[in-house]
């Protein structure tokens, strides 16, 4: 029995069975390759769910890895802790200010935000403004306030009664927002683009046209960048590319290069409403993690990474909208930077199976959609291996 084999026995007899995996099992990586348990090489171009911004085993986050781990892992929130607050200060600097709180994942960020907008609007407005007006297709995590929030029945097939205070709406409709948003409202939450909804991208004139109704109408906006921060769309954070300022923001990761973060950023008045014992968590923003993220950060503003991510996105995209007019069952190509959807007309899982035997790691992001999301360090080399291997597994399929 191969060692892929026996890992995968052992898998099934002592995991919970909630991930369809791959039969693979992936034991080291560099830069934007990994190699499994037998030796074969793949090229990355899932990156952990969009999770290894700077590729793998990057020198300067082993660098920060092994130098905090030599001096503290963990203290409590109880505490000061210096690389939180560091961490902290530099994402107020380059986003819209305000303040942070941290924690551990996307879901536990999205978490925070819908608890912080629901105490404000209760101490600003009234005691009934809980609402939150959420997208159809959206994904905020799987906890059960965000897997209310999530616009897709699937996740939260078999887990009702689901939480109340949450509507949902078409994705890129103003007039739907301006329907739904009324006197219950306390925010509306959002990803800048659709990420497990199938990479979908929206009109110039939504989040600007979004920004102006909440303004309006008193209700905060709120911007879920769990996947499309961090340089990921070829700016620091997605929403610079319609240049609105939100009211909250949440983080994840990219923001750790592959540990465990989440952060919710919100402006100073919105912040307000957390006060000591409203919110907390044990683990979030310990010293070890925030070490790491804040080199992390550090590395995508010092290499211009949302810059470079712009450039190599749209090589990128030239290349997947030449595949529109090459096969009938490839529909569109669509996305911003380093954030890249296929849609097809056919099934994507099998074509991810067989690029994934040819060496190339993808991702789905719906039944029909294939998702690229690389390490913002790849190059039109990488890019043009990948083509290569998504090209044949294509002529395949035709």
């Amino acid at each position: 029995m191969s060692v892929t084999h026996d890992l995968m026995a052992q898998a099934a007899r002592y995991l919970a069975n909630t991930y369809a995996r791959f039969p693979v099992a992936l034991v080291r990586g560099s830069g934007v390759r990994v190699w499994d348990a037998e030796g074969k090489t793949y090229l990355d171009f899932a990156a952990g769910i969009a999770v290894d911004v700077l590729g793998h085993c990057h020198p300067k986050v082993v660098e920060a890895i092994r130098a905090q781990a030599e001096t503290l892992l963990h203290v409590s929130n109880l505490y000061h802790i210096e690389p939180q607050v560091r961490l902290a200060r530099a994402l107020c600097e380059h986003s819209f200010g305000g303040k942070v709180f941290f924690c551990n994942s996307g879901a536990e960020a999205n978490e925070a935000a819908i608890k912080l907008a629901r105490r404000y609007a209760k101490a600003r407005w009234s005691s009934d403004r809980y609402e939150i007006v959420c997208m159809r297709d959206s994904f905020h995590g799987r906890t059960m306030a965000t897997m209310t929030a999530t616009g897709q029945a699937k996740y939260s097939q078999g887990f009702e009664p689901l939480l109340p205070g949450f509507k949902h709406i078409p994705f890129n409709d103003l007039p739907a927002a301006e329907r739904a948003i009324d006197s219950r409202t306390c925010a509306v939450l959002v990803e800048p683009i659709q990420g497990e909804g199938g990479v979908r991208v929206p009109d110039d004139d939504y989040l600007p046209g979004l920004r102006q109704l909440c303004s309006e109408r008193e209700v905060l906006l709120m911007l879920d960048e769990v996947q499309t921060g961090m340089g990921r769309t070829g700016r620091l954070f997605a929403y610079e590319h319609w240049d609105i300022q939100p009211d909250i923001v949440t983080l994840a990761k990219g923001l750790g290069g592959g540990l465990p973060i989440g952060a919710m950023l919100a402006n100073e008045t919105v912040a307000g409403a957390f006060v000591p014992g409203s919110h907390a968590s044990t683990f979030g923003g310990n010293p070890f993690v925030t070490t790491v993220a804040l080199a992390v950060l550090t590395e995508i503003l010092d290499a211009r990474l949302p810059e470079h991510a712009a450039k190599i996105g749209a090589y990128f995209l030239e290349r997947l909208q030449q595949l529109t007019a090459q096969y009938p069952f490839v529909k569109e190509a669509r996305g911003k930077g380093l954030m890249l959807a296929l849609e097809l007309t056919v099934p994507a899982r099998p074509i991810v199976e067989r690029c994934l035997e040819r060496g190339l790691l993808i991702l789905v992001a719906g039944d029909q959609v294939l998702r690229f999301v690389p390490p913002l360090i790849i190059g039109e080399p990488e890019v043009d291996e990948a083509m290569r291997i998504l090209g044949l597994v294509l002529a395949e399929q035709a």
